[in-house]
C-alpha cells in the first residue's frame, strides 16, 4: 500500500487557515487582536496551523515548554509516517479565562480516503495571555498520556483463479518464507549469514549479500519461498545454525502443483524496477504484481485494492483500531482449465519423457463450446508455453485440413488416388515413412490413403485444388487466422506457396505450414461438432469467430469423422480401439526438421472422442503413432 500526500494542497490549506482565523480576531479591542496569546481565536488558529506541518510560532502551554510539547508531538505521530494532516479551526467558546476551541481534522491516509474527525483543545488565560492546555486527546479525543497513532498499510487481498466449476486453483496454500531477520543479526556479520544463507538454499549470493546489506535493521528479507510440503530437510535443519536466519510461516498465491499450468498462469512476486519505472503511479518498490502469463496480463483485476488502519496504540503494545479503509480484494478470474484433466495431461507427459526428455504438450477442448479443459507444458519445455503458442510444422496431422480441401473440390471417401512409393516434384523426391504398410501402395481409395497417412497421394492430388483452396479449408476448421482470445494463443498459419515443392509439402503438413497444440485441437474439435470451434480459455470472456470465414459444414464434417475414423479402425490410430467410451476419430503426423545437421522428426497426434477433442505434441520423437500415441491414449483414458 503506498500513501501519497501532496505537500502543495496542505500547505495552501494552512495559508488559508491562517488568513481565515487571522481576519476572524482582527478588530476586537484594538490590542494585539490576531496574534497567538492575544485571544483565543488567534491561539487556537495558530495551533492548528503548527498541527497542519506549520511553525509553532509563538504558542505557548499551560505547564509545558514549546521544547517539551514539540517532542511529545513528534513522538506521539511518528508512526504516521509522511502522512500530514489538514486541521482547521473551528468555534471558541470563552468562559473568563478558559475556552474551548474545535479543531477539525483531515489525514490523507490513502489516495481516495481521509480519516477525518473533531477534537478539542481547551485553552487557559494566564497574565493576560492565551496558553494551550497541551495533551494527547488534542490530537485525538480517546488518545491519554501513554497512547501514540500509528499508520499501517493493508496489503491488497489478491483475488482467486479459478478453474471449471469454480474450482480453486491459484488459492491461499501455505508457505514457508526463509530469509535474514536483521534485528537478530548485527550488522557486521549480516554480510556472512545471508552468503551462508544463499549456499543452504541454492540461490545466487551475491545479490542476495547485497539486499540484506542494504536493508534496515528490522527488515526481513526474504531469500526464497518454499511449499510447506516441500521444504527441504537440510533447510530446515540448517536454518537455526545461521545467525538472523528465520523461517516464517505464512500463506501465499499458489497453483495445486508447482507445475499446474505453470506456464500459463505466470507468476506473482516483487515488481521489477522496470515496472517501478514504467508505471510510477501504480507500482512502487516492494509491491506485489503478475510478472508473467495470465497473472500480469489479468494483474489489475485480481490484485485489488491496499488500504490502511490507524491504531491508538497503548504503552502495553496493545493496539485499538481507530479508522480503517481502502482495503478491497481484487476480482477473481475464472478459466475453463478442469483440473482433474489438467492434471492427467501434465503426468501423461512427464511419464513419456521424464524430467530431462524432449519438449511437449498436450492441450484438450470440449467441441461443443470451445471450453480449452487442459494446457499443459511438458517438464522439457524451458518455461515456454508451447501448449497454445508453440509454432511447428504439424506433419500429417494437417492431412485432416487437406481432406477438407480436397473433398470441396469433388474428391470423395471411396475416390481412387494414386499412393506410390515415391512422388517427384520439380526435381525432388517426395516419400511415404519407414514402415508404410506395402499392402495400401497402388491405387486405393482416398479413406485407405488417409488412414494409413500417404504422403504421396496428397501429394499426388494436389492439382486438383486452386489457389487459396488450402489456407480457407484450414480458417474453415479454426486455423491461420489470429484474433485475440485474451491469452497467448498462436492460431497457425497457411501462407500460399511459392513453389511447386512448396505447394507439395503443404499439402502434407510441412512446408511454410505452422500450428500450435492449441489450434491442431481446435482443427479436430471442429471436425468433431460439425461447424467451426473457436477455443476460449477465460470464462466469461466473448469470444468469436474471426471474420470472413466460411465455417466447415455438417456434411463435410461428417465425410471427415468418416474418413478419420478409419485411421483408428485400419490405419496408423489402431492401438486406439480398446479405448472405452465412444468411437474415437484421430489423425497421427511426423514432421521433418533439421537440428546440428541430423534430420529429425517432431511427434503428433490429434483425436476426439465424444465431446473431447485432443492434440499431443512431442518435439522430438519417431511417429506420430510411436512417439505422441501413447501420450493421448493414457489421457483418453484418465479423461473417462
Amino acid at each position: 500500500m503506498r500513501l501519497r500526500v501532496s505537500r502543495a494542497p496542505l500547505a495552501a490549506a494552512t495559508a488559508l487557515v491562517l488568513a481565515a482565523g487571522l481576519a476572524a480576531c482582527s478588530g476586537d479591542d484594538g490590542g494585539d487582536s490576531g496574534q497567538p496569546g492575544a485571544d483565543a481565536d488567534a491561539t487556537a488558529t495558530a495551533l492548528a496551523s503548527w498541527l497542519s506541518g506549520g511553525e509553532i510560532g509563538d504558542l505557548a502551554f499551560d505547564g509545558s515548554t514549546v521544547k517539551e510539547v514539540e517532542s511529545d508531538h513528534a513522538d506521539l505521530v511518528e508512526a504516521m509516517g509522511d502522512v500530514t494532516p489538514t486541521v482547521t479551526a473551528g468555534d471558541v467558546s470563552e468562559d473568563g479565562d478558559s475556552a474551548t476551541a474545535t479543531l477539525s481534522w483531515s489525514w490523507p491516509v490513502t489516495g481516495e480516503d481521509d480519516w477525518a474527525y473533531d477534537s478539542s483543545v481547551d485553552l487557559s488565560r494566564v497574565d493576560g495571555e492565551w496558553t494551550v492546555d497541551w495533551g494527547h486527546q488534542v490530537v485525538e479525543p480517546s488518545l491519554n498520556a501513554n497512547s501514540t497513532l500509528e499508520l499501517t498499510s493493508v496489503p491488497a487481498e489478491r483475488a482467486e483463479i479459478l478453474g471449471a466449476g469454480g474450482t480453486p486453483i491459484v488459492t491461499e496454500r501455505p508457505v514457508f518464507r526463509v530469509g535474514i531477520d536483521r534485528s537478530q543479526v548485527p550488522a557486521a556479520k549480516a554480510a556472512k549469514s545471508a552468503k551462508s544463507l544463499a549456499a543452504l538454499v541454492d540461490i545466487d549470493a551475491a545479490p542476495y549479500v547485497k539486499q540484506v546489506e542494504a536493508a534496515g535493521d528490522k527488515a526481513f528479507v526474504q531469500a526464497i519461498v518454499y511449499r510447506q510440503d516441500e521444504l527441504p530437510g537440510a533447510v530446515k535443519n540448517g536454518v537455526d545454525a545461521i545467525p538472523g536466519a528465520r523461517l516464517i510461516g505464512d500463506e501465499v498465491p499458489l497453483a495445486p502443483t508447482r507445475e499446474f499450468a505453470a506456464e500459463i498462469l505466470g507468476t506473482v512476486g516483487p515488481v521489477t524496477a522496470e515496472m517501478v519505472k514504467e508505471q510510477p503511479d501504480l507500482y512502487q518498490p516492494g509491491d506485489e504484481a503478475g510478472l508473467s502469463g495470465l497473472q500480469a496480463r489479468y494483474d489489475e483485476q485480481l490484485r485489488g485494492t491496499g488500504g490502511v488502519v490507524v491504531n491508538s496504540v497503548g504503552s502495553d503494545g496493545v493496539a485499538r483500531e481507530l479508522f480503517t479503509t481502502g482495503a478491497s480484494q481484487g476480482t477473481d478470474l475464472t478459466l475453463t482449465l478442469a483440473p482433474r484433466l489438467q492434471e492427467a495431461a501434465e503426468a501423461a507427459l512427464r511419464n513419456a519423457t521424464g524430467e530431462n526428455g524432449p519438449a511437449s504438450a498436450l492441450v484438450a477442448i470440449r467441441p461443443s463450446d470451445g471450453a480449452i479443459l487442459a494446457a499443459a507444458n511438458g517438464p522439457g519445455n524451458g518455461g515456454q508455453n508451447l501448449a497454445t503458442y508453440g509454432q511447428y510444422a504439424p506433419g500429417s496431422t494437417f492431412k485432416s485440413v487437406s481432406s477438407l480441401a480436397l473433398l470441396r473440390r469433388g474428391v470423395k471417401p471411396d475416390t481412387s488416388v494414386p499412393c506410390t512409393a515415391t512422388v517427384t516434384v520439380d526435381g525432388r523426391a517426395f516419400e511415404n515413412y519407414d514402415d508404410y504398410p506395402s499392402s495400401a501402395l497402388g491405387n486405393i481409395p482416398f479413406r485407405t490413403a488417409l488412414a494409413n497417412s500417404c504422403n504421396t497421394a496428397f501429394i499426388a492430388e494436389r492439382d486438383r485444388l486452386e489457389d487459396g483452396d488450402l489456407p480457407d479449408a484450414a480458417a474453415s476448421l479454426g486455423m491461420g487466422i489470429d484474433h485475440d482470445l485474451g491469452f497467448p494463443a498462436y492460431f497457425g498459419q497457411v501462407p500460399a506457396p511459392e513453389t511447386e515443392t512448396g505447394a507439395a509439402a503443404d499439402m502434407i503438413g510441412q512446408g511454410t505450414v505452422l500450428a500450435s497444440p492449441m489450434v491442431m485441437a481446435t482443427v479436430i474439435a471442429s471436425i468433431q461438432s460439425g461447424t467451426l470451434v473457436v477455443p476460449r480459455l477465460i470464462d466469461g470472456l466473448q469470444v468469436s469467430p474471426p471474420d470472413g470465414v466460411s465455417p466447415v459444414s455438417g456434411k463435410e464434417a461428417a465425410q471427415l469423422r468418416d474418413l478419420l475414423r478409419g485411421v483408428v479402425t485400419s490405419g496408423s490410430g489402431r492401438f486406439l480401439q480398446d479405448v472405452p467410451g465412444e468411437d474415437i476419430i484421430a489423425k497421427t503426423g511426423t514432421a521433418e526438421f533439421e537440428d546440428g545437421g541430423k534430420l529429425k522428426t517432431h511427434a503428433w497426434m490429434i483425436a476426439a472422442q465424444g465431446d473431447l477433442a485432443v492434440a499431443v505434441f512431442v518435439d522430438e520423437g519417431s511417429s506420430g503413432s510411436g512417439t505422441a500415441g501413447p501420450i493421448l491414449e493414457e489421457f483418453l483414458r484418465a479423461a473417462q
